[in-house]
C-alpha cells in the first residue's frame, strides 16, 4: 500500500512545483494519495487543475483530492507537509511595515515581524500538530516550512511531535554553487551552521574537499551579491552569511532602502495574481517559470528530498531543523538548529559540528533567547512574556521601541492573537 501525503496550505502558489517533485520520484515514493487542504477553495481548486495537468503529464496514478476538510486531508497520513501563512499575503504587508513606523526592520520572518507571524501561527500550526497526532499514521511526519521556520519547528518538537523543520537557503546556496563549479549538486556539501535564517557556511566541500578558501579570495561573489554582502565581510567572518543576515550586518543600510521602496509583499501578491492567472491555463501541464521569482526557490526540491530520504531511510545528508542535541555545543541539546544531518527512517540526526567563533555564538544565542520567549508568549498569550520577547530580539533597539511595537502588533493582529484579548 502507497503513502498518504496531506498538504496544508494546499492552495499555495508552491504546491504544482511540490507536486512535480513528488511525481519525479514516483520510482522511490510511492505515493497514492495527495490532498491539498486550505480554507480557500476557489483559489485551491485553481492550484489542483495545474496539479492534476502536471500528473497526467508524468503519467502518474496519484489520486489527487481538494479540501477544506481537516479532518479527510489528516486522516491516516503519513506525512503532513505545513506551508501556510495565517492571514495571507495581507498580513505579510503589515508584518513589513507595520515596524518601520518604529524605525526597525519590516520583515516577515525577523525583526518584529517575525515576531507578529509568530504569535499568529505558532497556536494555530500546534492545534493542527494535535490533530495529526489523534488522526494521522501511527509514525506520521510534519514536514514545516511555514515562517518562522526554526520557532514553529521548536514549538513541535518541544511539544512532543514528530517534525522536522525545512528552509530552501542551503539548497540554494548548494545548487549556486555547484553551478559555479560546473558539476552536480550532489557532489557539494555545505557546512551550514546556525539557526533559521540565520546562518553561515563554513565550509564547501567538492567530493570532501573544503573550497570555501579559494572562494573566499576570488569567485566569492559568484554565491552572494557584493551590494548585499560585501566579499570583505565575507572574509572576515571566514564563512558565507545567509542572504537574512543582511537585516542585522547592514541594518541602517536596509531600513533605508525600506523606508523608500515598495515591500516584498506587494511584489509577491503581484506575483501570485499572474501565477494565478497562469494557472488557470487549461494547456499548462508544468510550473511556468514565472514561480521562480516568488521566493523559496528549491522549497519543493527540497521536501520532496526529505520525504523520500525519511521513507527509505536512505542515510543521505541533508540541511533541516531538529534538535541539534550534543552534536551542535553552543546551545543546550534541545534547543533546535539549521544543521546537516543524516536521514533515517528514524529522522534527522545532526552531524557533529565544530563550536562556532564567538562573532558568530553571540548573536545565535541572543536569537535563541528571544525564539523560546516568542514560543512561551504565543501559546500563552501572556503580555508581559511578549514584551520581554520583543526586547530580546537582537533587531529591537531598546524597551521603550518594544512597549510601542508590542501594542501596535497586537492591536494592528487582534483579531488573529485571540488569546492576547480574552480578558
Amino acid at each position: 500500500m502507497g503513502l498518504k501525503l496531506a498538504i496544508v496550505g494546499g492552495g499555495s502558489t508552491y504546491t504544482p512545483e511540490l507536486i512535480e517533485g513528488i511525481a519525479a520520484r514516483s520510482a522511490v515514493l510511492p505515493v497514492d494519495e495527495l490532498v491539498l487542504l486550505d480554507p480557500d477553495l476557489e483559489r485551491q481548486a485553481v492550484v489542483a487543475g495545474l496539479a492534476r495537468r502536471i500528473l497526467a503529464r508524468t503519467g502518474s496514478s496519484v489520486t489527487l483530492v481538494e479540501t477544506a476538510d481537516e479532518h479527510r486531508a489528516l486522516d491516516g497520513a503519513d506525512f503532513v507537509l505545513l506551508q501556510l501563512r495565517v492571514g495571507g499575503q495581507a498580513t505579510r504587508l503589515v508584518d513589513e511595515t507595520l515596524p518601520l513606523r518604529f524605525g526597525c526592520i519590516g520583515q516577515e520572518t525577523t525583526g518584529p515581524g517575525g515576531f507578529a507571524k509568530a504569535l499568529r501561527t505558532v497556536p494555530v500550526v500546534m492545534a493542527l500538530a494535535d490533530e495529526v497526532r489523534r488522526r494521522s499514521a501511527k509514525d506520521a511526519w510534519l514536514i514545516d516550512f511555514t515562517n518562522p521556520v526554526g520557532i514553529v519547528t521548536q514549538a513541535l518538537l518541544d511539544a512532543g511531535h514528530r517534525a522536522i523543520g525545512l528552509c530552501n537557503v542551503a539548497i540554494g546556496m548548494q545548487r549556486t554553487l555547484a553551478a559555479h563549479f560546473g558539476i552536480s549538486p550532489e557532489r557539494v556539501e555545505l557546512e551550514h551552521v546556525g539557526l533559521n535564517h540565520l546562518t553561515w557556511v563554513r565550509a564547501v566541500r567538492v567530493d570532501g574537499v573544503d573550497r570555501l578558501p579559494e572562494l573566499l579570495v576570488s569567485g566569492a561573489e559568484a554565491v552572494m551579491d557584493e551590494d548585499e554582502m560585501p566579499i570583505e565581510l565575507m572574509r572576515t567572518l571566514g564563512a558565507i552569511p545567509s542572504y537574512y543576515l543582511r537585516y542585522y550586518y547592514f541594518t541602517g543600510a536596509v531600513l533605508e532602502e525600506q523606508r523608500h521602496e515598495p515591500s516584498r509583499a506587494e511584489e509577491v501578491m503581484r506575483i501570485e495574481a499572474e501565477l494565478l492567472d497562469l494557472y488557470r491555463d487549461p494547456t499548462l501541464d508544468r510550473k511556468p517559470a514565472l514561480l521562480e521569482k516568488r521566493g523559496g526557490a528549491f522549497y519543493s526540491e527540497a521536501a520532496a528530498q526529505l520525504i523520500t530520504s525519511l521513507h527509505n531511510g536512505t542515510g543521505d545528508v541533508q540541511v533541516v531543523d531538529v534538535r541539534g542535541g550534543g552534536a551542535f555545543p553552543d546551545l543546550p541539546p534541545d534547543s533546535v538548529v539549521e544543521v546537516p544531518a543524516r536521514i533515517t527512517r528514524d529522522g534527522a540526526m545532526p552531524v557533529t559540528v565544530a563550536p562556532l567563533a564567538p562573532e558568530l555564538r553571540g548573536l545565535v544565542q541572543h536569537a535563541k533567547a528571544y525564539e523560546q520567549l516568542t514560543i512561551a508568549a504565543a501559546m500563552s498569550g501572556d503580555r508581559q512574556v511578549a514584551l520581554k520577547a520583543l526586547m530580546t530580539n537582537p533587531l529591537v533597539p531598546d524597551a521603550p521601541t518594544a512597549i510601542g511595537l508590542l501594542d501596535a502588533i497586537l492591536t494592528t493582529d487582534r483579531a488573529h492573537l485571540p488569546r492576547f484579548w480574552r480578558s
